[in-house]
């Protein structure tokens, strides 16, 4: 049977493990609950830099050494950085814990962010930063949270600038990580063949010198979500387009039920815009509603992929499923949504790296492990009703952003585009 356990050391640093006496393996990491929205102005990039210069060399160990001493034992190490956190995590087997343990604790605490490391470090980013730039589908989600939230760090891309990149120095880093990479905000889970006290008492010994909470810790300034409109034309097969609207925040009442909605209109095969969009009018070979969630804010956004000859046609009925979601929804589709969110959860549950990410990123939500039976109770609580009244006033009631690339010239301007959200059929409107 599952267990999930829970230890919080005198230091702050909270170790979370779950046993799955299944398993001959383990995933663990080291979740900090601070990511690029944490940089200060002058810091664009340097979250993600720190996350790549952890790898680079250690008082004790070079990089190769890192990258070998894990191989060495049919071991993985990764690493990733999001707009409010970061994560080191590795995947062993249970005999080799405690080296999974000593190296994620040494490359948190002992790195030296060497001179010449951190040059070559500096260039490989600018290449992921062109690489980046030439997707397309990437861009356009850059764009969109650089509009919907002009001028503010949740708003950036996590990659930095070029000029940002090149500028940082080690001491730099050093500051950011000790600002951000303290006890109170970061987690160490495990989950596959664990014993949790054995785990407990390697972290207390490795992990000693990490930073504790500041008696000021730092207060991230709120999100305001803006809108607006960013295009750019490029000569490309295909339109990215991105359509959003302020989602909610983790900790809203309507969180669950923006998930619900954004699986019923473009969760799957399914869904209304795939059925509509692609299947019945053949507009797109891509469609799709997402929700993702924030600490204090959120974004509901419909992703299309297209050529553009297809936008005139494409951008209305779009606009029209948004409608048709706030007056008219299905039990069924309910039904559907809740059973696609559930098997996502329990198929996640069966991968041990999958549950030590669900129970990291619940610990930094809400301060604990939340029980399946608690997530379906919330989801079993969505009616009909709160779903259109929840449709009518993210789409109709808030500023839209939308967020193009490639060829645009058919693409309806903002202007006609919002006249459509505030009429009753936008295929008309925009046709006029």
């Amino acid at each position: 049977m599952m267990k999930v356990e829970c230890t919080r050391l005198p230091s702050g640093l909270t170790v979370v493990t779950e046993r799955m006496p299944h398993l001959e393996s383990v995933a663990l990491g080291v979740w900090i609950k601070s990511g690029s929205r944490n940089e200060t102005v002058d810091e664009h990039g340097i979250a993600h830099l720190l996350e790549h210069m952890a790898f680079k060399g250690t008082r004790r160990r070079s990089a190769r050494q890192i990258a070998e001493e894990i191989e060495n034992v049919g071991g993985e190490v990764n690493a990733a950085t999001s707009t409010e956190t970061t994560s080191y995590y590795a995947r062993v087997l249970k005999d080799h814990v405690p080296l999974a343990i000593d190296i994620l604790a040494d490359i948190l605490t002992e790195s030296t962010f060497d001179e010449e490391e951190l040059r070559r470090e500096k260039h490989v980013i600018l290449q992921e930063i062109g690489a980046a730039d030439d997707t397309p589908d990437d861009v356009v989600f850059d764009r969109f949270a650089e509009t919907a939230y002009r001028d503010q760090t949740v708003g950036r891309p996590i990659l930095g600038t070029p000029e940002t990149v090149m500028s940082f120095t080690p001491g730099q880093i050093r500051q950011y990580l000790g600002r951000n990479y303290t006890t109170d905000r970061m987690f160490i889970v495990a989950a596959g063949a664990v014993d949790h006290d054995s785990i407990v008492r390697q972290v207390q010994e490795r992990f000693s010198s990490l930073p504790v909470a500041p008696l000021s810790p730092p207060v991230l300034d709120t999100a305001r979500y803006t809108g607006g409109d960013s295009r750019e034309s490029r000569d490309l097969m295909d339109a990215q387009v991105l359509l959003g609207f302020e989602g909610r925040a983790y900790h809203a009442r309507d969180f669950y039920c923006s998930q619900i909605l954004a699986n019923i209109l473009g969760g799957g095969m399914s869904s209304r815009l795939f059925q509509e969009v692609r299947e019945h009018r053949g507009l797109c070979y891509s469609v799709y509603a997402f929700h993702w969630g924030f600490s204090d804010t959120g974004i509901f956004g419909i992703h299309a992929a297209t050529g553009g000859e297809n936008l005139p046609e494409l951008m209305p009925v779009i606009i029209d499923e948004l409608r048709k979601s706030s007056t008219s929804i299905d039990q069924q589709e309910i039904e559907r949504a809740r059973a696609q969110i559930r098997a996502q959860l329990l198929m996640g549950q069966e991968s041990p790296a999958a549950r030590a990410g669900q129970i990291a990123r619940q610990m930094m939500l809400y301060g604990r492990p939340i029980p399946n039976e608690e997530l379906m109770e919330r989801l079993s609580g969505i009616t009909i009703e709160r779903l259109t009244d929840l449709a009518g006033r993210l789409f109709f009631d808030t500023a839209p952003t939308l967020s193009a690339i490639g060829p645009l010239d058919q693409l309806a301007p903002m202007s006609d585009i919002l006249s459509s959200l505030n009429t009753k059929s936008a295929v008309h409107a925009l046709a006029g």
